[in-house]
């Protein structure tokens, strides 16, 4: 495993690739632990993946690798850039990972098309056992619309929902709907939604009147063309399978000044399992239904896994804020473990506002060293043997510093 991951780190960026390095521990930038800022800024992005190098770089993948890889596209974002997947593997095992729910949140998708790399053209024994064991499927841009814009939020107006949804006619704005500004960007314009407040457990729901405009403690409603298409995989995969998939992880980023509790270090990602307060398992209580499918142990046995993946690294992981009562039933993480699915959320330090690309090669390894750790414990069911209960006594995240930005 420590060959293998020093090797894929070591494989450049398919575009705008920073030079490689194959040392067995990260390379801390010499500014890593300077003052930083949460004021929004207007920064340099150019070294991320934008939507049409992503189309270039996935079709180049599925020739390289010779069909081992396989590009598909599950939908089209409200503005109509095509939205893909990309799959690897044969495995019983289904593990689904997104990246740029938030468009400004961009770091997983370079470390999803190293991976996807790796495991598509390497001919190591680690890799052909990752791909008879585990069917990866990588949707690397979810928010196409948002990630060109480089904001949160994806380009949707409430008018074009309700044109859509008649049904909705005379309702107001479901909450998560921006039209103002946020994180310094002017919604006022072009207005959007949070993508990652738009689902819902019940994946054949349909959008009610009486719902809108919700809260964040209530589900979604699958209004956003993103949102529908990710439910679709997710439908498409139970559907091939005969279950659901067994594990689903949403990269996203956090703020720029997080430090890991006890050291006051700054963190490189965060992780954690679903925000769903227990007592709503209980009887009668709103989650009742699915306190028997729900993953709570699972998925805290896959962010352990993650967490490992990345100290083993050198890299400074944590667990990220989880109160008891936090309960966002409307995340796509959320909702596919109420429906089974072991899930977990990968908070890299500093969105595009705050830290723009700064310090992104060191932030794309350590999430592939995340993913790749849990990529091979879940293959060789190692996940399994993990104790659950270990998670909270993981490193914290500093909380005068937590931003909640998921």
């Amino acid at each position: 495993m420590r060959r293998v991951l020093a090797t894929l780190l070591g494989i450049p960026l398919l575009v705008g690739a920073a030079p490689a390095v194959a040392a067995a521990q990260p390379a801390v930038p010499a500014d890593h632990d300077r003052p930083c800022s949460e004021e929004p800024r207007d920064l340099p992005i150019d070294q991320f993946t934008d939507y049409r190098e992503l189309q270039r770089e996935l079709a180049k993948l599925e020739r390289i690798s010779r069909g081992r890889v396989h590009v598909e596209k599950i939908g089209e974002s409200n503005r109509g850039r095509d939205l893909k997947s990309a799959t690897v593997g044969t495995g019983a095992k289904i593990f689904l990972v997104t990246s740029e729910i938030h468009g400004n949140e961009k770091t997983g998708t370079d470390a999803l098309l190293r991976i996807l790399h790796y495991l598509g053209t390497s001919e190591s024994p680690e890799a052909r056992r990752l791909r008879a064991t585990v069917t990866l499927v990588a949707v690397p841009k979810l928010n196409a619309d948002g990630a060109e814009l480089d904001r949160r939020g994806n380009d949707q107006s409430w008018a074009e929902v309700q044109q859509q949804f008649p049904q909705l006619a005379g309702r107001p704005p479901a909450w998560n709907y921006i039209d103002g500004q946020q994180q310094g960007d002017d919604y006022r314009t072009r207005p959007g939604f949070d993508v990652n407040r738009d689902f819902h457990p019940e994946l054949d729901y349909v959008p009610r009147p009486e719902d809108i405009p919700g809260t964040s403690a209530q589900p979604g409603w699958y209004l956003t063309p993103e949102a529908q298409a990710l439910r679709d995989v997710y439908l498409d995969l139970r559907a091939e399978r005969g279950r659901v998939p067994d594990v689903y992880v949403d990269l996203h980023h956090q703020g720029a000044c997080v430090r890991q509790e006890g050291t006051n270090r700054l963190l490189d990602v965060a992780v954690d399992y679903p925000p769903l307060p227990d007592v709503f398992f209980e009887p009668g209580q709103k989650y009742a239904p699915y306190a028997d499918v729900y993953t709570k142990d699972e998925s805290r046995q896959l962010a352990i896994s993650a967490f490992n993946g990345m100290t083993d690294r050198g890299f400074i992981a944590a667990r990220y804020p989880h109160a008891p009562t936090r309960d966002l039933p409307g995340q796509a993480r959320c909702s596919f473990a109420l429906n089974g699915t072991g899930t977990v959320l990968f908070e890299v330090r500093g969105q595009t506002q705050t830290l723009g690309q700064e310090h992104r090669e060191h932030f794309t390894r350590a999430v592939i060293a995340g993913l790749m750790n849990m990529l091979n414990d879940v293959s060789t069911g190692a996940v399994t043997r993990i104790d659950p209960e270990s998670f909270d006594t993981l490193p914290g995240t500093a909380p005068e510093s937590a931003d909640d930005t998921e």
